[in-house]
């Protein structure tokens, strides 16, 4: 029997779940709808990993809803997401059973991992090692360089950027 439930383990993925709920819902029935949301993935075996509240925000184009023959736009709706562990068999049904609530304008479930994947901010390698001229005494050989103002400007935005 152990090994049973050890193989049930192995079949679980992680997957996160984005979304956006409509925006005619109350600051006070929020709670609930997104408590119904969590109670959803747990009764198809599902395991919270993470989540957020959803939050109202403005949209950057208009989405459009088609539910129960009405058609609706919205230029504004509630984000909110939830990452969470679930047999990949149950993945479908709990599609299904997101497609047919009014209260979602859309949502999107990826398959991820169970770290935190926050992007961080891409540093830029450039090789900047330069020979700096060494200052010679008057009387040795020097070889001066003239300098261009333009390519040291090029080169202080360049780092700024970073």
């Amino acid at each position: 029997m152990e090994n049973n439930s050890e193989n049930t383990e192995i079949n679980l993925r992680v997957y996160e779940l984005g979304y956006l709920l409509v925006p005619s819902l109350s600051e006070e029935n929020m709670p609930a709808t997104y408590s119904n949301l969590k109670d959803l993935i747990v009764s198809l075996g599902g395991e919270i990993i993470s989540d957020e509240m959803p939050k109202m925000i403005s949209l950057a184009y208009k989405m459009l809803k088609v539910f129960q023959n009405v058609r609706s736009k919205f230029d504004l709706a509630y984000f909110g997401w939830v990452k969470f562990e679930i047999n990949p068999e149950k993945v479908l049904e709990l599609k299904k059973r997101l497609d047919i609530d009014a209260n979602f304008i859309r949502f999107l479930i990826l398959k991820t991992v169970r770290e935190n994947t926050i992007a961080a901010k891409r540093f830029i390698h450039k090789d900047i090692r330069r020979k700096i001229p060494i200052a010679k005494k008057e009387g040795e050989n020097e070889i001066t360089t003239p300098i261009d103002k333009e390519e040291i400007d090029k080169e202080i935005d360049a780092m700024v950027a970073l």
